[in-house]
């Protein structure tokens, strides 16, 4: 039986799933052991952040990725601070094994753990089952979400960050502890994947601006309350995000990590990735697989 074949009979419903809904959760997708070698190396992460990075990630601020560590990030290994982890001078308020929101945006091909999940069968076989046929992974996060310094994620939609023409990203969201509705688990919008892509977050054409080195383009609306879905689920579970999905995430108001590792994938098979987007690799992409 060919990979191909062994993919598609173990999420023979997948695809269909994926493109009513723009998500789905698969249940136990990594194993006991798979999960914690992750979130050890997650945890091991904050033990070596370069001293003088205070660099703080916030969705819904532009001035904080105006700088050259966060646009140079894509074949690194960088670190970023929740901003309720920091005082206005930059010193921790927090424990150092507390005070990231993430670390990316290369860590699929420079960290063996983080490399050897993102390129193992498990991941290249739902791949297959939604038809990709050249997928590549533009980026890689760990994400936090710590207690009582893990903030909200405002609503988006990945594609804004990541476009591809045709649109064909999709995210792997995968959690290493418990995401439930206390500890900031996703919401997403079921079906809104069938909407366009609102806005868009790009490199700065104006090269001489003194403002910002990235800008974003469009306006993200407003959406209903009642329309997002929450996604509680347990650790080892993947989230499958399609790229044009509203989703967010609330603030961590409990005790309790919420860490997870992410990345994305999009079909170069058939899809050109912006020469316009934030994020740009030196030394390309490397594909899952060749159909």
């Amino acid at each position: 039986m060919s990979p191909a074949t062994e993919g598609k009979m173990i999420y023979e419903d997948l695809k269909s799933k994926f493109d009513q809904n723009g998500y789905v959760v698969i249940k136990n997708f990594l194993n006991e052991k798979e999960t914690m070698e992750l979130k050890d190396a997650g945890e091991k992460l904050t033990e070596n952040v370069p001293a003088g990075v205070k660099t703080v990630f916030a969705t819904s601020q532009t001035k904080q990725v105006a700088d050259d560590y966060f646009l140079d990030s894509a074949d690194k290994i960088s670190f970023f601070y929740e901003k309720a982890a920091l005082d206005n001078d930059g010193h921790l308020q927090v424990d150092a094994s507390l005070a990231l929101n993430k670390v990316g945006h290369a860590l699929h091909r420079l960290h063996p753990t983080f490399e050897a999940c993102t390129y193992s069968d498990k991941v290249t076989n739902v791949c297959r089952a939604l038809g990709l046929v050249k997928p590549v992974v533009p980026q890689s996060m760990y994400i936090y979400k710590n207690p009582g310094v893990g903030g909200e994620v405002i609503s988006h939609q990945d594609s804004t960050f990541l476009f591809t023409e045709p649109d064909s990203l999709v995210g792997f969201w995968i959690a290493l502890d418990d995401a439930t509705l206390e500890n900031g688990c996703l919401w997403v919008i079921p079906g809104s994947h069938k909407t366009d892509i609102h806005k868009r977050f790009i490199r700065n054409p104006d090269k001489s601006s003194a403002i910002s080195q990235t800008i974003f383009q469009g306006t993200h609306p407003e959406y209903e309350q009642s329309l997002y879905v929450p996604l509680a689920v347990e650790k080892s579970s993947l989230v499958l995000i399609h790229g044009k999905v509203v989703h967010k995430s609330e603030q961590n108001k409990s005790q309790y990590s919420r860490h997870a590792y992410t990345f994305h994938v999009f079909d170069e098979g058939i899809s050109q990735y912006s020469e316009q987007n934030w994020l740009q690799t030196k030394v390309g992409f490397k594909p899952l697989y060749i159909v």
